[in-house]
């Protein structure tokens, strides 16, 4: 714990602990948290509306139903924040919601329908090193089929990813790679060693940052960068090498542009004649590409990539990543690439770490943090504000039980509202309801009470002409978007104003 140096603590003779966030921990106002939801909301109704079940998994697992993620005997929080159960058991917070799947799927099978189709939403956490757009909390919204071995599965899970990213507005690509297309490759090359098939795939990895000749270093002998540094390649003879610069330059037309899925399976399938894993490889692309066409998923949305090779450690077959295409700019208004905002695969091998049988399941994560925050800075960069209540201006304290009758008015009416509850005058009022972003703020002081009306301001309004008026007397004798009208029409005219907020 940080140590408090506060000396007017010390010598009040009392602790006051510094007011900060865990690191890796976010907290959330109410436009990040309306973001989330609307995307939660969105995906959510196009997962059921391709037929599958929602599901909720406890945030603990036990530490050892992880899977890949099991922490050592002896360091149980490696990785995951974990704890002893009162039976001495270690749980932890769940890493991700496909270990909570293969455990829910292996403890209920014989109940399950089959294939069994579910989707589950909700925060994750990761006991990992945090930084600029890395948490260790956030939420995700996953989908997955568990119980089919058939690309067609596969499929489905990416036009239903196509369809949660079009259902929210947001332009995005899938790239779709297969698993046994480079096991097949690496294996024919025999390029067999872990150390060896790891730094190739970390080679095709760096691909879009240091284009094909930086890769073709890095799988030889390695690559000096401009600083000097040294990176040690996978040490693959130029026949090797060239071979797999073959395999990944499969995804482009000879002008550089990306290729259609057909085009790219004929590219690969020229590389991989000699691969009986690489071949089964590419009829699985070749069923998920038909597959894709009678889903009306074109080339635009979900394409063949063979530079994609994240999560190929964890996959088994297809494994697909998701590229925002949204223009993105931070807070200084310089451009940001966001890229992947989504991924998953097939995983074969997930359920029988319980089972001891291989039960095949594939699926797709939504990264809604990330989409949220690529959402909060398009284009400007700027946070738009939540709507907030209209808010009714406390003139006098003699007078709250009518404030509070018009309040419960307007909300019966079905427009949110508060009365103000601080002990500020009017001008405070009016700015804690422009930074509530409210719509409009009620004024129902003596005048108005003795003659049966109210004053409304449109804040809308207001905001609006203030951009156009320069000169402040103007501003103040002119009173922009006010009016004075009876009681009985307070509620259309505030209607009128928040319907068109």
């Amino acid at each position: 714990m940080t140590e408090n140096t506060d000396t007017s603590a010390d010598n009040a003779g009392e602790f006051r602990p510094e007011a900060r966030s865990p690191r890796g921990f976010a907290d959330k106002r109410a436009h990040e948290i309306a973001i989330e939801r609307r995307l939660i909301a969105n995906v959510s109704k196009v997962y059921e509306d391709f037929g599958f079940e929602a599901l909720q998994t406890p945030a603990f697992e036990y530490a050892d139903a992880l899977g890949k993620f099991l922490p050592d005997a002896d360091r149980p929080n490696v990785g995951v924040f974990a704890q002893q159960d009162d039976d001495e058991q270690w749980m932890a917070l769940r890493y991700d919601h496909t270990a909570p799947l293969a455990r829910f799927a292996s403890q209920n099978w014989d109940g399950l329908p089959k294939p069994f189709r579910r989707y589950a939403f909700g925060p994750v956490w990761r006991n990992e090193k945090p930084g600029p757009g890395r948490l260790r909390e956030f939420m995700q919204c996953d989908a997955d089929t568990v119980g089919t071995d058939r690309p067609e599965a596969d499929a489905e899970i990416i036009a239903l990813a196509v369809a949660g990213f079009k259902a929210n507005d947001l332009p995005t690509v899938l790239k779709i790679n297969n698993r046994k297309l480079l096991n097949g490759l690496l294996s024919s090359l025999g390029v067999s060693t872990p150390a060896q098939q790891l730094g190739v795939l970390r080679a095709i990895d760096k691909l879009d940052r240091l284009g094909l000749e930086g890769v073709q270093l890095l799988l030889g002998a390695g690559r000096k960068d401009e600083s000097g540094d040294f990176t040690k390649g996978a040490g693959l003879n130029d026949a090797a090498a060239a071979a797999v610069l073959s395999f990944v330059a499969a995804g482009r037309t000879s002008e550089g542009t990306q290729a259609d899925r057909t085009t790219v399976l004929n590219n690969l399938a020229a590389v991989l004649d000699n691969s009986p894993e690489g071949q089964a490889g590419l009829e699985d692309l070749s069923r998920i590409s038909t597959a894709l066409n009678g889903l009306g998923v074109d080339e635009s949305q979900a394409i063949f990539d063979p530079s994609i090779v994240r999560g190929l450690e964890y996959y088994t077959g297809p494994v697909f990543e998701a590229e925002l295409l949204l223009e993105t700019r931070d807070e200084k208004g310089r451009p940001v690439a966001f890229g992947s905002v989504g991924g998953g695969g097939r995983y074969d091998d997930l359920v029988a770490r319980f089972t001891g049988q291989q039960v095949p399941a594939t699926g797709f994560s939504f990264g809604v943090s990330r989409l949220a925050a690529a959402l909060a800075l398009a284009e400007t960069g700027a946070i738009k504000p939540v709507r907030g209540p209209v808010v009714i201006i406390a003139f006098s304290e003699s007078d709250m039980g009518d404030y509070f009758k018009l309040a419960a008015e307007i909300r019966a009416a079905g427009i949110p509202a508060e009365v103000y509850l601080g002990r500020s005058g009017m001008k405070a009022q009016m700015k804690y309801a422009d930074r509530r972003f409210s719509p409009a703020a009620v004024m129902l002081g003596g005048d108005e009470l003795a003659n049966g009306t109210v004053t409304i301001k449109d804040l809308d309004l207001g905001r609006e002409l203030a951009s156009q008026i320069s000169d402040n007397k103007e501003w103040r004798e002119g009173r922009p978007g006010q009016v004075t009208l009876p009681r009985s029409e307070a509620i259309a005219h505030l209607r009128k104003i928040t319907q068109t907020a």
